[in-house]
């Protein structure tokens, strides 16, 4: 899952402890101004690349020549990179129906003469945007990865600039609070259940069509028809969180178009997981990451040290949300306009995302215990953020089938309050989908070993949103077509952002060579 939105400042072998502090060296940042959230659990990036007029002819067209690039327009965006649309079905099982358009862009291989192919950026969210990745993350690779491939960017179906959908929510069902289904103070989820069937009646009246298709397992069609409009015999990629899954199936329907294929913070693939178990994973996910920020807050060297001791910290955070349930602070220009438990509870869990964020989540907590908030900051585009709710909901109520009452619920609710207070039963409430209006189309396709072995995983061990556990899952469905880094470090997105040199170094290196690691590897 990627990273929330939020209104802050937001092997059994013993492994090395690790400090974990803010880091410093260079890497590749999420745009602050295009944040966006899914109620889901998902917050997440929108492109600002404008409307695409460049369009191609049917995809599958032989060689790619068919497609028709033109700059592409927006702010930040390299000059290199050019934009164009291919079309793709609205429903793969009438294909011979209405069409869609899925923006796509690339920034052409640095030296043609070491070209290998395309390297697709696949995005996370599920709602996220992923149209100007060769413009940003894309330059963080190394220059023998940018030389020998094109780098393409997309907006999944639905998202950004591919047909882009919305539900009209009302605008305080887009706060912070509302963009995973906190309970009650007291546990009871009467007030999810009644902002689910609001929510998603309102994605049933105001989707359209394109919102019932919206799947994994389309996102992963839709892959197909890029690679084959490109005239490309085969893709590389390199996909992030949400993005692992939606390539992990890719992989599995048509593994021989696949040439070096990297997965980047790992969702579980189990079936019985997909959707409703990405969100619970935050539970282990913040019971693997807080203690890194707990140690960090109660340093000497930090600046508004919070505590003496980790357990300090600990005991601070779980009163303070406790005190804010009953007196919730005023927050000008917030949404909601109050700092209450649910609000700080949700800037936890954003800020276990990246270390660099924890020194934030110290002055957030340092104002609330003094009554005090620090300035809002600048609310996102409100049509970014309906894009990106309604995509990320879309997704994860398509892909599978919730239950329906709250008594479903209830149970899981309570030993998730129980397991981990500082999520407060969250991870396993209901949200939209328990009320979603449509049934789903498919099931999961299920991830397994069969096809070549070309996969690299990396992944954090310390992961708020992927934890190391479920990226196991998807290590052992893939067996041997795969090889897997765990990298000692904190955090989501573990190459390039907010792993190691070790983990990086390993990545690039296959990315450039194909040369991967004889065994699954610990990177200390």
């Amino acid at each position: 899952m990627t990273k929330p939105t939020t209104t802050s400042t937001s092997t059994t072998a013993t492994k090395p402890e690790v400090k974990t502090k803010p880091k410093t060296k260079p890497k590749t940042k999420r745009n602050a101004a295009l944040l966006a959230a899914s109620a889901a659990a998902l917050g997440l990036t929108a492109t600002l690349t404008s409307p695409l007029t460049a369009t191609a002819a049917p995809s599958g067209a032989a060689g790619g020549a068919a497609l028709k690039w033109a700059p592409c327009e927006g702010r930040g965006i390299d000059a290199r990179q050019e934009c164009a649309t291919v079309e793709v079905p609205m429903d793969y099982a009438d294909p011979g129906g209405k069409k869609i358009g899925i923006a796509i862009s690339r920034i052409p291989a640095e030296k043609p003469s070491a070209r290998r192919g395309v390297l697709v950026l696949v995005p996370g969210g599920p709602g996220g945007a992923g149209l100007d990745n060769p413009s940003g993350k894309g330059q963080a690779l190394p220059q023998d990865v940018r030389d020998s491939h094109d780098l393409i960017g997309i907006d999944p179906r639905g998202m950004g600039r591919s047909a882009p959908v919305d539900c009209g929510f009302d605008i305080a069902d887009l706060g912070t609070s509302k963009q995973r289904p906190w309970p009650a103070p007291d546990g009871s989820i009467t007030g999810n259940m009644a902002d689910a069937r609001r929510m998603a009646d309102a994605c049933g009246r105001n989707g359209g069509e394109l919102m019932r298709h919206i799947s994994s397992v389309n996102n992963a069609r839709d892959l197909d028809r890029v690679r084959a409009a490109l005239g490309e015999r085969k893709l590389s990629a390199w996909a992030s969180s949400y993005g692992t899954y939606v390539t992990a199936v890719y992989s599995q329907l048509y593994p021989h178009r696949t040439d070096r294929v990297v997965l980047d913070s790992i969702d579980n693939p189990d079936p019985k997981r997909v959707g409703r178990g990405w969100i619970a994973a935050h539970e282990q996910g913040v019971a693997d990451t807080f203690p890194e920020f707990a140690k960090y807050a109660s340093d000497p060297g930090t600046s508004g040290r919070l505590a003496e001791t980790p357990e300090q910290v600990h005991a601070l955070v779980l009163s303070l949300a406790a005190r804010l349930d009953r007196e919730p602070i005023p927050w000008p220009g917030a949404n909601p306009a109050e700092l209450n438990g649910d609000v700080l509870r949700q800037n936890v869990l954003t800020a276990m995302y990246e270390p660099d964020d924890f020194p934030q989540l110290v002055r957030l907590i340092g104002a609330a215990k003094d009554g005090k908030v620090p300035p809002a900051p600048p609310a996102p585009p409100e049509e970014l953020v309906q894009n990106s709710v309604a995509v990320g909901s879309a997704t994860l109520c398509n892909d599978v089938a919730w239950p329906r009452t709250a008594a479903a619920y209830e149970k899981g609710v309570a030993e998730s309050r129980a397991k981990n207070p500082l999520m407060a039963g969250m991870p396993r409430n209901a949200m939209l989908c328990a009320a979603w209006p449509y049934a789903p189309r498919e099931t999961p396709v299920r991830i397994t070993d069969e096809g070549p072995s070309n996969i690299l995983l990396v992944q954090n061990e310390r992961d708020p949103a992927t934890p190391l556990a479920g990226a196991l899952k998807m290590r052992a469905a893939l067996g041997g077509r795969a090889v897997m880094v765990t990298v000692n470090s904190t955090g989501h997105d573990a190459y390039l952002v907010n792993g190691n040199e070790c983990g990086d170094r390993t990545v690039s290196r296959y990315l450039a060579t194909g040369e991967r690691p004889d065994q699954d590897t610990y990177c200390a």
